[in-house]
């Protein structure tokens, strides 16, 4: 069940405000009555009449019409999105007290209350505005949790109603690249960048071989004929294309930021995502994309336009990479299974994870250990303003460590951009 769906039972309700005001009000009459004092007798009298029309007072049944509106409903990231919401009172009778909470999206943070508290004669529009800062995903408004007051204040009536009009704010970022992506030597039989240790055509020198018929010319040593006057052909390293699949760790766990204003690691592993799947994929590379957590979020890996499109949008709305947690169970063992089935024999792994726990310290290891190629890239999620998270600092960096040991390449991801780390992980595996 939903935070919104739990916030108060629906229906007739009574508001607690007049209890014990009928006890109350026969103290003075009974003080009255003893004393023999009219005016005591008089006010007890009142309030218990009062207490009486409270009692019998009923919940208005609210006729109304919701809409909503969004200034942009497909805002870039950042962006500044008003949030209207009317109500109009289709009744023929007058709501003393109407109080509306807008279903606001668990993500979207937003600059106010998403809420409005008015009284609405029949016919009559009130407005709520509102704005909120767009963040990457396709954000669904809750419905409208309406409540309406008898004049009393006894009961209210609790319920939520579907609001006509614009329900879903999309933002989708755009894939941009960083700088290239140092892979490892896993590739496909496909042309591309990654140098390997088949001799043939390429940049790099790698040997030297008889000379057969039909190798082109420019590939003879002719120094070597020159010396001796025997041909034979210059091999160099060939270089092919790579399957990268970009691995997100997205389950509950990997939800951490170093403190309540800053992006969360799965915010970052996207983030890491979209700009290592358009760097791949200019370098020729097969790119998928898989979330570890929740739901079913696989792409199957693909070049071409069509291809960075169809990424862009799952990195932009699976609700698997949502960035608040998703409610669903997670399985880890099932998960991995399946993935193992899904992944491609040549494919390498590009995990993108925090480390929180060693659960993603077991699942890179076996992954590499099946002949997958992993490299990891780690956003540092923890702080260390406190002895529990500079010990969670500790662990996090015992787990990068034990990985390394392990012949895994680790991009441990701090303040600064990814692509400083990236070449600076680059310059440091080709030594």
């Amino acid at each position: 069940m939903a935070e919104f769906d739990r916030i108060r039972p629906r229906g007739v309700v009574p508001t607690g405000r007049w209890t014990g005001v009928a006890a109350l009000a026969l103290v003075p009459v009974g003080l009255g009555v003893l004393l023999r004092h009219p005016p005591l007798v008089l006010a007890g009298a009142v309030g218990v009449a009062f207490a009486a029309y409270a009692r019998g007072d009923a919940a208005p049944d609210p006729d109304v019409t919701l809409e909503r509106s969004l200034s942009d409903p497909t805002p870039d990231p950042g962006d500044e999105v008003t949030v209207t919401l009317r109500v109009r009172n289709d009744g023929d009778g007058v709501l003393p007290d109407l109080r509306l909470v807008d279903g606001l999206p668990a993500a979207l943070a937003s600059d106010g209350p998403a809420r409005l508290g008015t009284a609405l004669r029949p016919g009559r529009t009130a407005t709520l505005r509102y704005d909120v800062t767009a963040v990457r995903g396709a954000h669904e408004f809750d419905p409208v949790h309406v409540l309406a007051r008898n004049p009393s204040g006894s009961r209210e009536r609790d319920a939520r109603l579907v609001a006509e009009g614009e329900t879903t704010l999309r933002c989708t970022p755009e894939l941009e690249a960083s700088s290239s992506l140092p892979l490892r030597g896993l590739t496909t039989v496909l042309s591309g960048r990654v140098p390997t240790d088949v001799g043939g055509s390429g940049l790099e020198f790698h040997s030297t071989r008889e000379y057969r018929h039909g190798d082109p010319a420019k590939r003879v040593n002719w120094a070597r004929y020159a010396r001796t006057g025997e041909l034979s052909t210059l091999e160099f390293r060939e270089e092919r294309a790579a399957t990268v699949v970009v691995c997100i760790d997205a389950r509950e766990e990997a939800y951490l930021a170093p403190d309540e204003d800053a992006a969360n690691a799965v915010e970052r592993s996207v983030e890491a995502a979209t700009q290592a799947v358009p760097a791949l994929l200019a370098s020729g590379d097969r790119v998928g994309i898989a979330a570890s957590g929740p739901g079913d979020c696989f792409l199957d890996p693909g070049i071409g336009d069509g291809h960075a499109a169809r990424a862009r949008e799952l990195l932009a709305t699976h609700p698997a990479l949502a960035p608040t947690p998703d409610d669903e169970r997670f399985l880890p063992t099932t998960w991995v299974r399946r993935f193992r089935r899904w992944l491609p024999a040549d494919a390498q792994v590009l995990f993108c994870t925090p480390l929180a726990d060693d659960y993603a310290v077991t699942v890179a290891r076996r992954l590499d250990a099946y002949g997958h190629a992993v490299t990891v890239i780690s956003p540092d999620p923890t702080a260390d303003d406190t002895p529990g998270h500079r010990l969670a600092g500790v662990e996090r960096s015992n787990r990068v460590s034990r990985l390394r040991s392990s012949g895994l390449r680790v991009i441990d991801w701090g303040e600064e951009p990814l692509a400083t780390e990236l070449e600076r992980a680059a310059a440091r595996w080709s030594r």
